[in-house]
């Protein structure tokens, strides 16, 4: 024990101190451990819990991002579909549409191109008839000037009917 205090001794150790600053120590370590350790730990604690926390829901995040995406592509997917077979129910419904008014069309045409024969038919009688007329009034002004005399009426309209049959033929 001579040899430790000597030891001691050589660095400057004196027990009555050396005590003293172990009291003041283990003092100061408490107090530092109630009032500053102990906040310091629990915070760190707080702030490793909150980092697992927010890694954890980052992974969540990151699911359900996937999640949204395989989603969102699903939804286009379907709407790309949609729109498709409503592109093709639209071509669908122009053709018939076209198909309709095309034979619309060529029946209104049809139509027309009757109603412009009867048109021409009468037009070709109307002219037939008056054709007669005048051929059956220049007979009768050219066999007056033959004859030679005014012809009676009945001869007028005689001679008048074998010119427009004679004509028509």
């Amino acid at each position: 024990m001579e040899l430790l205090k000597g030891i001691l001794n050589n660095f400057g150790v004196e027990w009555p101190q050396f005590i003293a600053q172990l009291l003041v120590f283990g003092i100061v370590y408490a107090i530092l451990k109630k009032f500053a350790f102990g906040p310091i730990v629990a915070v760190l604690e707080q702030r490793r819990l909150k980092i697992v926390e927010a890694m954890a829901n980052a992974d969540k995040v990151k699911q359900e991002l996937a999640d949204a995406e395989a989603t969102k592509k699903k939804v286009l997917d379907a709407a790309a579909q949609q729109a498709n077979k409503m592109v093709a129910d639209a071509k669908e419904s122009a053709e018939a549409v076209r198909v309709r008014l095309e034979q619309e069309a060529t029946a209104e045409a049809e139509r027309i191109v009757a109603r412009a024969r009867e048109g021409g038919q009468i037009e070709v009688d109307r002219l037939k008839a008056d054709f007669q007329r005048e051929a059956g009034r220049l007979v009768v002004l050219a066999a007056q000037k033959v004859v030679g005399k005014i012809l009676t009426p009945e001869d007028q309209r005689r001679l008048g009917e074998e010119a427009a049959q004679q004509a028509v033929r």
